[in-house]
């Protein structure tokens, strides 16, 4: 039952079954907002419901509801039909239903629908396609908020561990295995992994959450089988992964925020729950702003390099209220190859994140920092 009351005294119904459970008690004279909900079928005498100055999104109506609900005060707001997607979203996807439709002979899936959709004019959209994509990202935080559970200072209930590295790297790299056991480790720890939702180490560490609570080996014989396929752009790379959700079926949860902004990269198919975006800036944003418990970073390239520091300057100035660890598992990559690790140690001197930083090749010590380094709220 989804059923929302905001602080303002606005009551957000989502279902029918709210509706129902609304209306014994009464409406009148309440301010109310619906969202995605077939009312066509529904038997509902709205002049009895004495509703005014209510907002419908994304509901069907028959014309005549929709006439009285008008000059009742009310505001509608109806998705077209010639839209692949659905702005009023009241959940986050799940991998089903991006890839309904898809078939190894030929992708005919939802997710590439969107995608190429989105493609035709995705540096310039026409005003109206930019109003609904910004709905539907309004959505996905929405449904986000609800599945985190934010409290008045900004923390979640689920205690959210982002994972971030190459979207290139090979299934059959050390690191892949070598975060995916990591990310196994972290959520049997009891914290939620996120990812970018894409390929390489993003779909190594939705993988290594999947299999929380099955053994080590079964996750190597997993990723045996994933490698041969190696690269996202492997033909057989979609066949791969749900052979292994196949065999190992009903897997553990954990959290993907892809973009169609990259979407000519395969989503990986391991989170049990996507919240993906046509913005990628909010995306991005998002990403590193729900991980109050850390991220884990592991080899990557321009791409990683930059979530680095963003979430580094997210750290120097408390920017989410609260200052969270950052762990690199790579230390020939993060001090050697690359420096960032000790030009990041430089720029946290004497700030709050200093003893938030970590450098390991060790799966089980990235988790072990996480526990000891817990967030800490920013000083008002």
């Amino acid at each position: 039952m989804e059923m929302k009351f905001e602080n303002n005294s606005e009551i957000v119904i989502k279902d029918t079954a709210s509706f129902h459970t609304l209306r014994e008690q009464g409406l009148k004279d309440k301010k109310c907002t619906f969202q995605g909900i077939n009312f066509i079928q529904e038997e509902v005498d709205w002049k009895e419901l004495e509703l005014a100055n209510c907002c419908f999104f994304g509901c069907q109506l028959t014309k005549e509801d929709q006439l009285y609900l008008l000059r009742q005060g009310a505001h509608i707001l109806s998705t077209p039909d010639n839209l692949p997607y659905r702005p009023f979203r009241n959940e986050l996807y799940a991998f089903t239903e991006l890839m309904a439709g898809y078939s190894p002979e030929a992708d005919n899936s939802y997710d590439l629908k969107i995608y190429n959709h989105f493609s035709k004019n995705r540096f310039n959209p026409p005003m109206a396609e930019a109003l609904w994509q910004r709905i539907h990202d309004h959505s996905i935080d929405e449904a986000l908020r609800e599945l985190l559970q934010f409290d008045e200072n900004g923390m979640t209930q689920r205690k959210c561990v982002g994972f971030m590295g190459g979207h290139s790297t090979k299934r059959t790299d050390p690191f892949f295995r070598k975060m995916a056991h990591t990310a196994k480790l972290t959520a049997e720890a009891g914290y939620l992994v996120v990812s970018g939702g894409g390929p390489g180490i993003m779909e190594a560490s939705n993988l290594g959450a999947y299999f929380a609570g099955r053994s080590a080996k079964d996750l190597d014989d997993a990723i045996d089988l994933l490698c041969e396929a190696s690269s996202y752009k492997d033909k057989s790379y979609h066949e791969k992964a749900l052979q292994v959700i196949e065999k190992y079926p009903n897997g553990a949860e954990s959290l993907a925020i892809p973009t169609w902004f990259y979407g000519h990269e395969p989503s990986n198919l391991f989170s049990t729950k996507i919240a993906k975006y046509f913005s990628n800036s909010i995306r991005e944003d998002t990403l590193l702003a729900v991980c109050l418990y850390g991220i884990v970073y592991a080899p990557g390239s321009a791409g990683t390099t930059q979530e680095v520091f963003q979430e580094a300057t997210q750290n120097h100035y408390g920017t989410f209220n609260y200052y969270s660890p950052m762990v690199f598992l790579g230390i020939e990559r993060y001090e050697v190859q690359t420096l960032i690790y000790p030009l990041l140690r430089q720029l946290a001197w004497g700030r709050e994140y200093f003893d938030m930083l970590h450098l390991t090749d060790e799966p089980a010590e990235v988790v072990k920092f996480i526990e000891k380094h817990p967030p800490k709220k920013k000083d008002s």
